[in-house]
């Protein structure tokens, strides 16, 4: 079940009825609302209802006993790619991009005949990782693709993509999930969560289930309560925001770190609706700058504890006016 998509489950799920489909479908918005998970259950439904044995479900659900959806779920099925970064030789975390090899694996993948049916999926999440070497060869696949395949090609930010790539897709918009869909995500997701627990994560997370069971593992809500705090209150004498700098630069924080980039912004941008006159104007110059920064940071490696310092400052002049800033 997909939450909060309906539009988008719909139309590919008629088209997938007709048999009269695109091959190559871009599912475009923002990240954490539910896009890898539709391409998750469409893969799944179309796997085993080409396969069979067949059953009667709407939309893209499938039974989770069906032998295709168990091998889909053990990773194992011969007719299905997914495609995302690896993680890297040493070290935490994940690479960079999703590779040039990679892609080319995959386009070895489509010269082999299917094995299970007539069907192949390939799902990349997200085409956003991919460098221009890998996107040119995707490109590729794409111009000529082979009879009875789908690609489900996932992207946070579809207006940075190859003109081209766009050209060959057909376009599902996924939108960010209202409070209601949150609410449920979040309570089939993370049951051990209370109301309010929930209702604060929703508050935080701007419409993203993903972002906001992250926040939810990586306990932010304390950090919350610190950036609100210097917002509302100001911080003079630099011990507040020096603090989260000292927490958020430290070995092991990079989690963190990241979340709290990710989360800063929209939680200007929630305090400045409820404000008015010159302390609207100066939250929404925060907004701005905190997003630029938050955007910049990571992708130049700037240092975590100078960026939370600055990124703090931006929060204290919502409260401080130039005039009275020290």
């Amino acid at each position: 079940m997909i939450l909060g998509q309906d539009r988008a489950v719909e139309q590919f799920a008629s088209a997938w009825a007709s048999r009269k489909l695109h091959h190559a479908w871009l599912l475009a918005g923002p990240k954490g609302v539910g896009k890898a998970s539709f391409a998750a259950a469409a893969a799944r439904r179309v796997l085993a209802e080409a396969a069979g044995p067949g059953f009667d479900l709407p939309l893209l659900d499938s039974p989770p006993d069906h032998p295709m959806v168990k091998l889909i779920d053990a990773g194992s099925h011969p007719d299905m790619r997914w495609l995302e970064r690896l993680p890297k030789e040493k070290g935490d975390g994940l690479k960079q991009n999703i590779s040039i090899d990679q892609v080319r694996a995959l386009g070895e993948f489509m010269g082999m005949t299917a094995a299970m049916s007539d069907w192949r999926v390939a799902v990349i999440d997200t085409l956003d990782d991919l460098n221009k070497e890998a996107s040119n060869a995707l490109l590729k696949m794409l111009e000529e693709p082979p009879a009875n395949t789908i690609f489900f090609l996932v992207s946070n930010a579809p207006g940075k993509l190859l003109p081209t790539i766009r050209s060959r897709c057909r376009r599902l918009d996924f939108q960010a999930l209202d409070d209601d869909a949150m609410a449920s995500i979040l309570e089939l997701a993370a049951p051990s969560l209370g109301t309010a627990a929930r209702r604060r994560l929703v508050a935080m997370a701007g419409g993203s289930a993903g972002r906001a069971l992250a926040f939810s593992e990586l306990g932010l809500a304390k950090l919350e309560d610190s950036a609100l705090a210097i917002l509302r209150d100001g911080d003079p004498t630099n011990a507040q925001r020096s603090a989260l700098a000292n927490e958020l630069g430290k070995k092991g924080s990079a989690e963190k770190y990241a979340a709290f980039l990710d989360f800063v912004p929209a939680m200007i941008a929630r305090e400045a609706r409820q404000l008015d006159g010159h302390k609207r104007e100066r939250a929404l110059d925060a907004y701005a700058k905190a997003r630029e920064l938050a955007a910049v940071a990571p992708r130049v490696s700037l240092d975590p504890a100078a960026t939370v310092f600055q990124l703090g400052g931006y929060l204290a002049s919502v409260a401080q006016p130039p005039s009275l800033k020290r």
